[in-house]
């Protein structure tokens, strides 16, 4: 048996006291601990009440360390699960402090699906399906997923997509049409969108381009194989621009133009 002898407040942390056992330092406990434990001078603790008494200690630490990184944004379970053993807290501990954290309503990983579900769709830079995989990275089981991407009403994607592909495509103009339009596809499915989505969104994408357009498009293209090429004379050179433009997506109409303009003009 041992004796509390002496209770005093931390300089630099009153919420925590220094507990001296026969007039010799022991241990220090958070205020909400010692209150629970009734701890006053001259209470007699047994190994097993010091040992009882740390464990908590050690879980009212770990649930102070949850509550500041709750304090930044709201957290998923799992994140803090992660957090905290960064931090090196054992398995039980982390899992008493997420039974604290769900008791106080600190915690909930429907809400936070929600709310990031929200949090994406105002911002319209990603897809359901990349906000999914975000959120199971985060472990939040799959159907508070589900439930939470409810939010993401179809009309908000067709919207998001078409502006996304737009910007996409004034990016890519140089392109040619056929090469742009499935670059489109591609980038709105890396976005996170369904065919479904992306097949109505590039009704309203504007990628289609006037003949001029197309043609300035090749032309751009031309010259880059053109310096590639242009030691090559005849045959070779017309079949490796050929070959360089069709890869491009070029027609072999417009292609054979601006081979046959090119050649008379030399």
């Amino acid at each position: 048996m041992a004796i509390i002898t002496k209770i005093a407040v931390q300089q630099k942390n009153t919420n925590r006291y220094n507990l001296y056992l026969d007039e010799a330092y022991a241990f220090s406990v958070d205020e909400a601990v010692l209150i629970r434990f009734a701890l006053k001078k001259g209470k007699e603790l047994t190994d097993f009440d010091i040992t009882q008494i740390q464990y908590e200690d050690d879980i009212r630490k770990a649930f102070n360390e949850a509550v500041h990184f709750l304090s930044f944004r709201m957290r998923s379970e799992g994140e803090i699960k992660k957090h905290l053993a960064k931090k090196e807290w054992n398995e039980p501990i982390i899992g008493a402090v997420l039974q604290t954290l769900r008791e106080h309503q600190y915690v909930d990983d429907l809400e936070f699906a929600k709310a990031y579900v929200r949090t994406q769709v105002n911002t319209g830079k990603k897809g359901p399906q990349i906000i999914k995989q975000e959120l199971l990275q985060k472990d939040v089981q799959n159907s508070y997923i589900e439930n939470a991407l409810t939010l993401y009403k179809t009309e908000d994607q067709i919207l998001h997509a078409i502006q996304l592909g737009n910007k996409h495509a004034e990016k890519n103009k140089h392109l040619s049409e056929k090469i742009l339009k499935q670059k489109l596809e591609q980038f709105l499915l890396t976005k996170g969108f369904s065919f479904d989505i992306i097949s109505i969104a590039m009704e309203e994408i504007h990628f289609e381009k006037k003949d001029e357009e197309e043609w300035l498009s090749l032309v751009k293209q031309a010259e880059k194989a053109d310096r590639k090429y242009q030691n090559l004379e005849g045959f070779a050179y017309k079949q490796k621009m050929k070959q360089a433009l069709f890869r491009k997506g070029f027609s072999l109409e417009l292609i054979d133009r601006y081979i046959d303009e090119k050649e008379n003009r030399c």
